[in-house]
C-alpha cells in the first residue's frame, strides 16, 4: 500500500444524535457537517479511508422490521448490519462528493460493502453482552425472551435491551479491493458498523451471522491487514481522559502505547465507551501503525497539528 495511508474512523453518532427524530433532514445535516471537517484532510491527496459506526441506525432498522412483522418478514441483525452501511455509505458518500465539488478538489469517493470474517466459537456468542435496539419494559422483555429467543439485559436503570455477540474480527473481506481503490487516490468508505459478520464454512463460503462487530477493532484490523500510517479515530469527547468524569480527572494529550495499555488495565477506559478506542489503538500500533489520534470531529485540523486531541504512538 501507498504511504501516508490515514484511516478516519467515525463513531454512529456522526448520522444520528441522541435526543433527535433521526430525520433524513437530520441525517443529511450531521453527514455533511462531518465531511466538512474531513475535506482539509482529503485536500492533501494522501490515501484515505473512511470506516463509521452503525449503533444508532442498525437500531432503528431492527425497530422497524419487528415493528411490521406481522405484515414482512422480520430482518435478522446480519441484513440490517449490511442496510445500515449501505444507509450511511451513502449519506457519507453523497456528502463527501459534495463538499468536494464545492471546494474544487478533485478526488472522487466511493461506498464498499464490506464483510468481515469471525469465528464461529468466539466465546461472544455463547455470552452476549453489545446492546441494541430500543428500551423495552420488563414485560415485554419477558414476552421476547419466550416469543423470540432474545437474550435481554436492564441497561443503565433506562430498561431492558436486547443484546446480540460482538465477536472479535478476524479478516477484512474486501482488504485487496480497497487498497487498490485507495492507491488510485480514491476515498473508499468501508468496514462500515465494523462490517457485516461472517462466518466461512469449509468449503469456503461465507454465511451471515447474527452480530455487532466493534468499528473500532475493525479500523485496527483494516489497518493492519492494508499497512495503515495512521488511525483517526473522531467521537464526542474532546481527547482521552484518565479518572473520566470524576474531580480528579485528568486530560492526556500525548501517551505510549505501552502506557494506553497499562491505563486500560488499570480500569481507566469505560468498556463501550473509550475502552474499545484504547483498545483498537493498541492493537493498530502493534501490528505496524505509527500514530493514533483520539479527539472531535470539528477539532480535526487543530489535532492534526498536534493542539488538540489525543496522540498515541508506538
Amino acid at each position: 500500500m501507498a504511504n501516508g495511508l490515514t484511516i478516519v474512523a467515525l463513531g454512529g453518532n456522526a448520522i444520528l444524535r441522541k435526543g433527535e427524530r433521526g430525520t433524513v433532514e437530520e441525517q443529511i445535516a450531521h453527514a455533511t457537517e462531518a465531511m466538512a471537517h474531513l475535506a482539509p484532510l482529503a485536500a492533501e491527496g494522501s490515501p484515505l479511508l473512511v470506516t463509521h459506526g452503525n449503533g444508532p441506525t442498525v437500531g432503528n432498522l431492527l425497530l422497524r422490521s419487528e415493528a411490521a412483522r406481522e405484515i414482512l418478514p422480520p430482518a435478522p441483525l446480519y441484513l440490517c448490519d449490511a442496510e445500515s452501511q449501505g444507509e450511511i455509505g451513502f449519506l457519507l458518500q453523497t456528502a463527501l462528493t459534495n463538499v468536494f465539488r464545492r471546494r474544487g478538489i478533485a478526488r472522487q469517493v466511493v461506498t464498499l460493502l464490506t464483510h468481515v470474517v469471525v469465528d464461529p466459537k468466539d466465546p461472544a456468542f455463547s455470552a452476549p453482552t453489545k446492546p441494541i435496539g430500543p428500551f423495552y419494559t420488563s414485560e415485554e422483555a419477558e414476552r421476547f425472551r419466550v416469543e423470540r429467543g432474545w437474550i435481554l439485559r436492564e441497561d443503565a436503570h433506562r430498561g431492558w435491551r436486547r443484546v446480540v455477540p460482538s465477536p472479535a474480527p478476524m479478516r477484512i473481506v474486501e482488504t485487496g479491493a480497497i487498497g487498490r481503490l485507495a492507491g488510485e487516490g480514491i476515498v473508499v468508505i468501508c468496514a462500515g458498523g465494523g462490517g457485516i459478520p461472517v462466518t466461512e464454512r469449509e468449503d469456503g463460503t461465507w454465511e451471515g451471522v447474527d452480530a455487532v462487530v466493534d468499528k473500532d477493532s475493525a479500523s485496527a484490523l483494516l489497518g493492519k491487514q492494508i499497512g495503515a500510517e495512521r488511525l483517526i479515530v473522531l467521537t464526542t469527547v474532546d481527547r482521552v481522559y484518565l479518572h473520566f468524569d470524576a474531580p480528579e480527572q485528568r486530560p492526556v494529550m500525548e501517551m505510549s502505547a505501552a502506557e494506553a495499555r497499562q491505563w486500560m488495565e488499570d480500569g481507566h477506559f469505560a468498556p463501550g465507551s473509550m475502552r474499545p478506542k484504547i483498545r483498537a489503538a493498541v492493537e493498530f500500533l502493534a501490528a505496524g501503525g505509527k500514530e493514533v489520534l483520539i479527539g472531535l470531529p470539528e477539532e480535526l485540523e487543530t489535532i492534526l497539528a498536534g493542539r488538540a486531541g489525543t496522540r498515541v504512538l508506538p
